[in-house]
């Protein structure tokens, strides 16, 4: 793909994707006419980028699509369920065709326009248009195509009339039926130096980055960071000799340039992760299309609200959040979300309700996925994950516990595997995706209500805020976001059901020995950290050695249960890190976890 039509694409791709979320709203308030012009515009914006690449088909369903928003925007008509569907049809057939471009096809290779789109869009232009204008707006809609194969192309190639308009402002344009007259006009002025020079912006307010040159700059940053930290610390320890003469102004200069350089590092590194964080509302966006589709192929009425669209997270979380959250939207739909019958026999609301939502929680976003449907019943899952041989009956004693099933592979609770769900695979693929960035996910629900699905995620994924501790003189850090408080172990425990346990706020939490759990030989573990789970606990270790924002690096090359990378430390120290999603249950490893270890 060259770099013309490569731009075209992404910025053509974000405008298909705001239109499916304007017509969603549209058909909550059909007289917005803000939401009416915007749609017009960003279906004439298409078209004219399109049309300068000669993809006909988009041109065609872009023009027919237009001319229908016309003559609702002008009062020609009024805005009807038929006129929705029509244009959210219309968008979906130009996303699918610039998501085609996008993955490699040829232009030329892109289908044409279905028969069945041009009439459901001709239906709805004719149907509305009751007002005395109608003919005109019936005309307009007969002979979308014949209008643009009416322009000429020049001999290069390039259809002059379709970039014209694309690249000048609207509204500065005569109308279609006058532009056959003009067409000698534009040519000779797009040929001028002074119009091109008089039509392009005064100034570029962004520039797009390849994402990889963004990775490495990051990598950059985050080791200069790690440099200065290093550098520091050790004219920490150059500043316990005495110095003379002439080495004590060299020594005062040495400090305040480590200084300085030390606070531009961690400037740039921040401002470098500025570049990489987006609103989870790009990814929002895409979904309101699948919930209308899924939901009318399940027989199904539901609303999705959406909240917190402008909360912003590291675009490799965007970007990798698709997929999961599809799998949860379809799994509401097809497993929470009653039919029209089941909902009426118990009062609820015919039609259900789908909240998507995002907020920022201290140096994690949270992501919460809930329906109203009918619940999850925890003895059903028992029974089906010991019927499938996943787990004992000594297993998943808690609800709790109980809803974590589903995140197990091969698991369902369907009896028959349909087209959306049932076949034992999905819920899986989410909890692995959430935790391959160092988040947790977790469930509640309250059978014949709903349930909610709740996702924590790090907003940087590079650099996490985290308590050093040490266990059997290994160096380890756990993710602030889990730790409380840090309190004194006494020599001797209190004892439930063989656990040892210390209250804690008047409460008795269960002690649990880090280095016990990861494998590390015995030590005095006489400190211990409050660890803010769903049920708390207190994790025991043999020091603490202060907090830090440590540069994580992933592991790649093994998998260990419970760590999910390494750092360095100020001192160089070799650092492993301790995942989210590991403390957020109880810090649990499996015998299958210790197999593949």
């Amino acid at each position: 793909m060259d770099d013309m039509l490569k731009e075209f694409v992404v910025e053509a791709l974000d405008l298909a994707t705001n239109v499916e979320e304007h017509l969603l709203s549209l058909e909550r308030n059909p007289g917005d006419m803000n939401t009416l012009n915007a749609v017009f515009r960003s279906f004439h914006t298409i078209k004219g980028g399109a049309g300068f690449m000669n993809l006909t088909a988009m041109v065609s369903a872009c023009h027919l699509t237009e001319n229908l928003f016309d003559a609702l925007r002008t009062g020609q008509a009024p805005v009807t369920p038929l006129s929705i569907e029509a244009a959210l049809e219309a968008s979906g057939f130009v996303a699918d065709q610039l998501t085609a471009l996008s993955n490699g096809t040829a232009p030329e290779q892109l289908s044409t326009m279905p028969k069945s789109l041009e009439q459901i869009l001709t239906d709805a232009i004719e149907g509305k248009a009751s007002s005395a204008k109608k003919p005109a707006a019936s005309a307009k809609a007969a002979e979308p195509v014949k209008e643009k194969a009416a322009a000429p192309v020049s001999a290069d190639g390039l259809d002059w009339e379709a970039y014209y308009r694309a690249v000048v402002p609207e509204g500065t344009l005569p109308a279609l039926a006058a532009a056959a007259e003009e067409q000698e006009a534009i040519k000779t002025q797009l040929a001028s130096p002074d119009v091109k020079q008089s039509s392009a912006p005064a100034k570029e307010e962004s520039i797009r980055i390849d994402a990889v040159k963004l990775d490495v700059l990051l990598e950059v940053a985050g080791e200069s960071v790690q440099a200065a930290n290093q550098a520091a610390v050790l004219l920490e320890k150059l500043s316990q000799f005495k110095f003379d003469g002439q080495a004590a102004p060299l020594m005062s200069a040495l400090t305040e340039t480590l200084t300085r350089a030390s606070r531009y590092s961690t400037e740039l590194q921040r401002a470098t992760l500025a570049t990489r964080m987006q609103p989870v509302g790009r990814l929002f966006q895409k979904f309101p299309r699948l919930i209308r589709e899924l939901a009318k192929d399940l027989g199904k009425e539901v609303d999705l609200n959406i909240s917190g669209a402008e909360t912003e997270v590291d675009r490799v979380v965007v970007d990798s959040l698709y997929d999961p959250l599809v799998h949860m939207l379809r799994n509401a739909l097809d497993h929470g979300i009653e039919t029209s019958e089941e909902r009426a026999s118990t009062n609820k609301p015919l039609k259900a309700t789908i909240s998507l939502k995002a907020w920022q929680e201290a140096s994690s976003v949270m992501i919460e996925v809930t329906d109203d449907g009918k619940g999850m019943d925890a003895n059903r899952l028992r029974e089906k994950a010991i019927s499938k041989g996943l787990i004992n009956s000594n297993d998943a004693r808690t609800d709790d516990e109980a809803f974590q099933l589903v995140f197990l592979p091969g698991f369902s609770t369907k009896d028959v595997a349909s087209s959306v769900s049932g076949r034992g695979v999905g819920m899986d693929v989410v909890k692995t995706a959430v935790e391959r960035h160092r988040g947790a996910i977790r469930i509640a629900s309250q059978l014949g209500t709903g349930t909610t699905f709740l996702i924590r995620l790090p907003i940087e994924l590079s650099i996490v805020p985290t308590m050093l501790v040490r266990t059997a003189e290994a160096s380890l850090a756990l993710p602030m976001a889990t730790v409380q408080r840090v309190v004194e172990l006494p020599d001797t425990f209190e004892s439930v059901g063989g656990q040892p346990v210390l209250r804690d706020l008047g409460r008795p939490l269960p002690i649990k020995s880090l280095g016990q759990i990861l494998g590390y030989e015995k030590s005095s573990e006489r400190v211990g950290i409050v660890i803010a789970a769903p049920n708390p606990y207190i994790l025991a270790v043999d020091s603490v050695d202060g907090t830090a924002d440590l540069v994580i690096k992933p592991l790649t090359c093994i998998t260990t249960p419970g760590i999910t990378g390494t750092a360095r430390s100020a001192e160089g120290e070799l650092v492993l890190v301790i995942g989210l999603s590991f403390l957020l249950d109880g810090c649990k490893i499996h015998d299958h976890e210790r197999m593949t270890a």
